[in-house]
């Protein structure tokens, strides 16, 4: 058999296993699990991989991890983000979820959509770029002990965060969902998804500052039953003022003694 020939049964071979993978449901796989499949050298998986991926049928978002990617995505070069997240952080055995702007837009508060998939993890990693998909990770070290939500995707589910850790977190990182105006936005949407005991029994494992800085957005949003909630929480907790916008000097701001907060910026939510 001709060098040709063979270089075309190993393409026949590995097209047969995505159609394979495909028919159980599955649109990703290992390194490993590919050459067990193909046969042969690790070499030799990795080469037929190369050349799906030269074709667009096979895309690679992380070492040794690759996912299928129908012609629909092939735009994209990869399949959405929400379709393999949770097998990637499986395959790396993170816990995670999925949270901020991303989680709010699968809540209904869909008013800036976020870069690329937001994704929380116990420590920094680097961000995940596979063609046009991106993900980006923010590290919160005690992520495990908040509740999340299993959202459907095509390809199965994903961990995400509830509503109310969804606000908490946004005013934890407004750097990482547009600065605290765009964070007031999307809380007067996300409000409608939200209960007051939930959102005051995740206050009461998140850092009061965050308690704080949301109760008065919400008070300034007129939701009124909600900032409630949080009063007892920062009643209870808070043993300082702390600023509304922690990286600008306090001069000048006025203080909120509901909040013991320093309100040292102007919010002026798009509504």
């Amino acid at each position: 058999m001709s060098a040709p020939s063979l270089r075309k049964n190993r393409q026949v071979r590995a097209s047969e296993y995505l159609t394979q993978l495909a028919g159980q449901g599955r649109y990703h796989f290992t390194t490993e699990m590919a050459q067990a499949a193909l046969g042969g050298t690790a070499a030799a998986a990795r080469s037929q991989l190369r050349r799906l991926r030269e074709t667009g049928a096979v895309a690679s978002p992380a070492r040794s991890f690759h996912v299928i990617v129908p012609p629909e995505y092939r735009r994209l070069g990869c399949l959405p983000a929400e379709h393999f997240i949770h097998q990637l952080m499986e395959t790396w055995g993170e816990p995670y979820y999925v949270g901020l702007l991303s989680a709010a837009e699968r809540h209904g508060a869909a008013h800036q959509r976020p870069q690329g998939l937001q994704v929380m993890v116990r420590r920094n990693r680097r961000p995940v770029e596979c063609g046009e998909v991106r993900i980006g990770f923010i590290a919160r070290h005690d992520l495990e002990r908040m509740p999340v939500q299993l959202v459907t995707t095509p390809r199965g589910y994903v961990r995400c965060a509830t509503p109310e850790v969804t606000a908490l977190e946004m005013v934890g990182y407004p750097n990482h969902c547009g600065g605290l105006n765009n964070v007031a936005t999307v809380l007067d949407e996300l409000v409608e998804a939200m209960t007051a005991q939930a959102l005051a029994e995740v206050a009461q494992s998140s850092p009061v500052s965050w308690a704080q800085r949301l109760g008065y957005l919400l008070e300034r949003l007129g939701k009124e039953a909600l900032a409630a909630a949080l009063d007892p929480v920062v009643q209870g907790m808070a043993r300082s003022d702390t600023p509304l916008r922690r990286a600008k000097s306090t001069a000048g701001g006025r203080r909120s003694a509901r909040w013991r907060l320093i309100v040292n910026t102007d919010v002026e939510p798009d509504l």
